[in-house]
């Protein structure tokens, strides 16, 4: 099971045009976020999101086990001194692409995958992580992260918390290949929630999802 999240603006923005996004979402959307994280075998995000946030991908708002936390990093740019990398006891992967040059800290696994033009494809991506026995898989961020494994037909759910404000210009949530007509656009079944103040939005888009094979089961 892969579930994608976002949380954005009503004006479809994840952060202002100079990269602030603490925090567009409100209190029980954070939580929200952080029950999500309690519930996955491991968190997934892209390296922008992580230099931009240095994310910690923990459970600190509600009562849950911590997730395994990866990073999808192809040129090996995070330091070894990201929060994300601190050894606390939980397991720490490094999602890289072949032949480059990482040292991240002792104790944090590397996988090496083939990547085109810079970028790792989201099925190879999920295929190892299910080698690695990963049965759910949350993909945290950011927007570039998530809109590819969208696009890629990668994800069984997508969450989308939309915050009543607007940012103006700003970092853009979902971006997906241009359509030429609006009512082609294929419509999910979807569940709203009020959480606070947000809105989220429970996408289903398993009746798109491509099959990536079966994750391996612990013995």
């Amino acid at each position: 099971v892969i579930v994608g999240q976002l949380g954005q603006s009503l004006d479809g923005r994840i952060a202002t045009a100079s990269g602030h996004s603490k925090y567009i979402n409100c209190p029980a959307g954070i939580e929200h976020l952080h029950r999500l994280r309690a519930l996955v075998d491991i968190v997934v995000i892209g390296v922008g999101t992580a230099l931009a946030d240095d994310s910690q991908l923990t459970v600190r708002r509600v009562v849950g086990p911590q997730p395994v936390r990866a990073v999808i990093d192809p040129r090996g740019r995070l330091g070894a001194t990201a929060r994300m990398f601190a050894d606390d006891g939980i397991r720490r992967l490094l999602i890289t692409a072949e032949g480059t040059c990482c040292t991240p800290p002792p104790g944090v696994e590397i996988v090496a995958l083939p990547a085109q033009e810079g970028n790792i494809e989201p099925s190879a991506i999920v295929g190892a992580l299910a080698r690695a026995g990963m049965r759910r898989i949350l993909v945290e961020g950011g927007a570039d992260t998530v809109s590819r494994f969208l696009a890629a037909r990668c994800l069984d759910r997508l969450h989308v918390t939309v915050a009543p404000v607007m940012l103006g210009t700003g970092g853009p949530g979902i971006i997906l290949p241009p359509r030429e007509r609006a009512d082609h656009a294929p419509r999910m079944p979807v569940r709203v929630h009020k959480m606070e103040g947000d809105v989220l939005f429970d996408c289903d888009l398993t009746a798109q999802r491509v099959e990536l094979g079966n994750a391996k089961k612990s013995t």
